[in-house]
């Protein structure tokens, strides 16, 4: 009895929606701005060589990141080789193309254990880091 006579209860959409409408808007751009949260700086080698480790499921990748031209090897060999198919390319892309970094780096990773889904989310785990 005591829930029928409070007025934030909600049965049905329409006091759903006027709830929400009461709610205090923001800008999640000036929210994310405010946060103290601090970046993480590129370490980079003796040789001008960043590095990092990605997991992924049971793949685990070594990433060295060398300013260059956008060439990626993985165990070896080229990334077409390696990964034939285009959606694991596209996976491992995405790093540059989030931070808009297309063909600056070149790419240089082993990696090791699960699938070739796992190794390619391990390699792109690692590019994020290393960035």
């Amino acid at each position: 009895m005591a829930d029928e006579t409070k007025n934030d209860t909600v049965s049905d959409l329409a006091d759903l929606k006027d709830i929400a409408a009461d709610a205090p808007q923001g800008d999640s751009a000036e929210i994310a701005a405010k946060a103290d949260v601090p970046l993480r700086e590129q370490e980079l080698d003796a040789q001008g060589r960043a590095y990092a480790t990605g997991r992924r499921k049971d793949a685990t990748a070594r990433v060295w990141l060398v300013p260059g031209s956008g060439k990626i090897t993985v165990n070896g060999k080229d990334q077409e080789v390696y990964f034939a198919r285009p959606t694991l390319r596209l996976v491992i892309d995405q790093p540059f193309a989030i931070t808009e970094r297309q063909e600056q780096y070149d790419v240089i990773a082993t990696v090791k254990g699960g699938g070739l889904s796992g190794q390619a989310g391990a390699v792109k785990h690692g590019i994020s880091q290393a960035l």
